[in-house]
């Protein structure tokens, strides 16, 4: 007998491209949809694109978006009798789904119970090693001394890995590699997981160096039905944090999947689980897997498991919600073809993948790939949130396809105003490691410089594209469609400095008629010609070979995406030059970011040593340590715990001392 809890308008309690990719469905289906938004979001596309909206506090997380009776409140105000928590924010919050409950919603996800069960990975651990699934040799006792934990630590053996109990996306986690390192990253794992989940408890375990992460997407409904739908190949990681993943896996065969998703299947089946979710494992160079813990939610790469499926996971939740029999069984399930996903971030990868924020001046994004993104030109990238704008998602009958497409599509995706990682995912993509299936958790850190390394060709070519649409495009638009520019009449080259990306370069640029330029930059020429010009694309000849360009003329500063790259502009002939100090050298700590100050770790008087901590800023789930660029006495401190500080402000000011500075 099936037991129905019928729903007809559905709240999804989150924000973005995942907001937009549960309405997709849901209308699909006929559900009518309700956003929910801060007031960060009020212009945000999943708020015009819903049915309903309703606004549920301000910017920060805890006002808005992970506030309970906020949200159950616009539930009842908009008349939905379902809510989806997408995933992030309140989704794998046993507290929500507890009080969506209580308020007679139907939740799209698990019991509170299941929540409670696997949100803690001390509590799941123990679950799965009852239930006979392989986890890792550790500790996750509730003594938390910190005598204690450092003894266990020392059973277990070096490299040892801390982990928050309560923990994801790599907060909470340190990985010691010896006795004496311990101290200092226990309580540094312990002080980020109590600001990040309010919890400051912590698991240890092994470290296994160099594993495949790999995980199992299963479904269960509520009479006892569970299946799996193959694996998926997390391993490309920064900061412990999903930058590329994949399906299937390149390291596991027909066997492996056979056992691993039979493991995932009777541990969901253990714990009468409900809905979608996933378990994930470290899979080691011997072949052997290791649980490391259960998302109760859909994943942020579902769309990988679709793709080689066949099937709507966002469908599934919401049928198995509903009360309905799971439609397939697991000789149901078939795989065909390879899909890679890669995650943009609005980050800086060449500084630390510290977060930007800012207005998209420019958003274009290529046809033949799957796209899910909830951004526009002109849309707003506020820093209260996760750092992910879109994902990217190519597909082909085999992995070196759906590889090729996907490489192709970061080349023609244009994000112009907020940097992004583009470049560096298509580093990824093209390195001969992850192009043979090799990568493993080691590869950005053992690959970084290489990943890093800018293309010295596309960067020459772009700095001499740079100086001739400085004089080519006017500044008051993003193009004419007149090529050439009366201001460059004469045939005498013409000398002048820009910044590229921060970078000072000098050029020389000659007008040779007929839309023609040559540019001189660090004693290389360059023959070019402007062929067509419009509000955001040129088209133009460099040295013979023609090719494209997106750009946008953002007032004094021109923003030119080119060969999968972003620049940003701005021309430096009429700036008077000055001798210039080593960053910091002023003694002027700058905010790397728009941010908000989480601590404040001096004083104004106090003297302190070149590289001590002054101030913490957060922004999109992350804390960056902003220290003394010179030793000195804390002169000024113009913020304080709270504020919210934009990107290049000074925050603090120190009046240089060279015997502190020299320490």
């Amino acid at each position: 007998m099936t037991i129905s809890t019928p729903f007809h308008k559905i709240l999804i309690a989150n924000r973005g491209e995942i907001a937009l990719r549960v309405m997709r469905t849901a209308r699909a289906l006929g559900f009518r949809t309700v956003a929910v938004f801060s007031s960060a979001d009020r212009d945000a596309l999943h708020v015009r694109e819903a049915d309903q909206a309703v606004h549920i506090g301000e910017a920060l997380p805890a006002q808005s978006y992970l506030n309970i009776p906020a949200i159950i409140h616009a539930a009842r105000l908009s008349g939905a009798d379902a809510v989806h928590p997408g995933y992030g924010f309140l989704a794998e919050n046993a507290a929500f789904a507890q009080a969506c409950r209580d308020a007679g919603l139907v939740f799209i996800g698990p019991s509170p119970e299941a929540i409670i069960a696997m949100g803690n990975k001390a509590g799941a651990k123990r679950l799965m090693m009852d239930a006979g699934v392989p986890c890792i040799p550790g500790y996750q006792g509730e003594d938390q001394d910190e005598a204690r934990l450092h003894e266990e630590a020392g059973k277990i053996g070096y490299p040892v890995m801390i982990k928050a109990t309560a923990g994801g996306g790599g907060r909470g986690m340190r990985l010691v590699s010896s006795s004496e390192q311990f101290p200092d990253a226990l309580r540094s794992a312990k002080s980020e997981a109590q600001s990040a989940f309010g919890n400051p408890e912590v698991i240890l375990e092994r470290a296994i160096m160099e594993p495949r992460h790999i995980e199992i997407q299963v479904f269960a409904d509520r009479y006892g039905n569970a299946i799996h739908l193959g694996e998926r190949d997390c391993s490309v990681q920064r900061r412990h944090q999903k930058v590329v993943e994949e399906a299937p896996s390149p390291a596991v065969d027909e066997d492996l999947r056979q056992r691993m998703g039979a493991t995932a299947v009777a541990a969901v089946k253990a714990i009468r689980y409900e809905g979608a979710g996933t378990l994930e494992f470290l899979l080691d160079s011997e072949g052997r897997y290791y649980f490391m813990e259960m998302n109760t939610r859909l994943q942020v790469e579902h769309p990988v498991t679709e793709a080689i499926t066949g099937l709507d996971l966002v469908e599934l939740q919401l049928r198995v919600a509903g009360g309905e029999v799971l439609p397939l069984a697991q000789q149901d399930v078939r795989f065909h073809g390879h899909a890679i996903e890669v995650r943009l971030c609005a980050e800086d990868a060449e500084a630390s993948f510290m977060p930007q924020s800012g207005t998209m001046a420019l958003w274009q994004m290529p046809a033949g790939i799957r796209v899910e993104a909830a951004l526009e030109s002109g849309a707003v990238i506020p820093p209260y949130y996760d750092s992910m704008i879109a994902k990217l998602i190519g597909y082909g009958a085999s992995r070196d396809e759906a590889r090729r497409k996907l490489g192709a599509a970061l080349e023609d995706a244009v994000a112009l105003g907020v940097k992004t990682n583009q470049q560096f995912l298509a580093s990824c993509l093209r390195h001969p490691v992850f192009a043979a299936g090799g990568a493993t958790t080691a590869f950005i850190g053992t690959h970084a410089e290489e990943l890093l390394k800018p293309d010295g060709d596309s960067e020459a070519r772009a700095q001499a594209l740079a100086a001739m649409l400085l004089y080519a495009v006017p500044a008051d638009g993003g193009g004419t469609g007149q090529l050439g520019n009366s201001s460059i009449a004469h045939r005498l080259p013409i000398g002048f400095r820009f910044d590229i990306n921060a970078r000072a370069c000098v050029a020389s640029l000659a007008y040779g008629g007929d839309s023609r330029y040559q540019a001189s930059i660090e004693k290389r020429s360059f023959a070019l010609q402007l062929l067509e010009l419009g509000p955001h694309s040129v088209r133009f000849s460099c040295d013979g070979l023609v090719e494209s360009a997106a750009l946008v003329r953002d007032g004094s500063e021109l923003l030119l995406q080119y060969r999968g790259a972003s620049y940003r502009i701005a021309d430096r002939s009429h700036v008077a030059q000055t001798k210039q100090r080593e960053p910091g050298g002023d003694g002027k700590i700058r905010a790397s970011m728009n941010a908000r100050v989480v601590a404040v770790h001096v004083a104004v008087g106090e003297m302190v040593k070149a590289g001590q901590p002054v101030l913490t800023l957060e922004a999109m789930k992350m804390e960056h340590v902003h220290a003394a660029p010179v030793g000195g006495r804390v002169t000024a401190l113009n913020a304080a715990m709270g504020d919210q500080v934009t990107v290049y402000r000074v925050i603090a000011e120190i009046a240089r001392d060279e015997a502190t500075t020299a320490v």
